[in-house]
């Protein structure tokens, strides 16, 4: 454990920053199998790609999905519901 009191700040900082990272991961996922399973179920997705497309882009703006990973990740989906 931290002996500073900077260090028990950060510590904190991090743990917070950590669950809220794990909280948009976690919906981006959501986000995902819900446009995956509109589509295997002939629903229209676009209106719900749009919406993934976007949470995806902010997660990449926030640091917390890599630039690349967030690029290739839209690219799979429109390839998918496109298909």
């Amino acid at each position: 454990m931290a002996n500073h009191k900077s260090a028990k700040k950060r510590a904190k900082q991090n743990q917070v920053r950590r669950m809220r990272n794990k909280s948009v991961r976690t919906s981006l996922k959501t986000l995902e199998k819900k446009l995956r399973a509109a589509k295997e179920a002939g629903e229209n997705t676009e209106e719900l790609m749009k919406k993934t497309q976007s949470a995806i882009h902010k997660a990449a703006k926030k640091g917390i999905v890599h630039k690349k990973t967030a690029s290739r990740k839209i690219s799979r989906l429109f390839k998918f519901t496109n298909a």
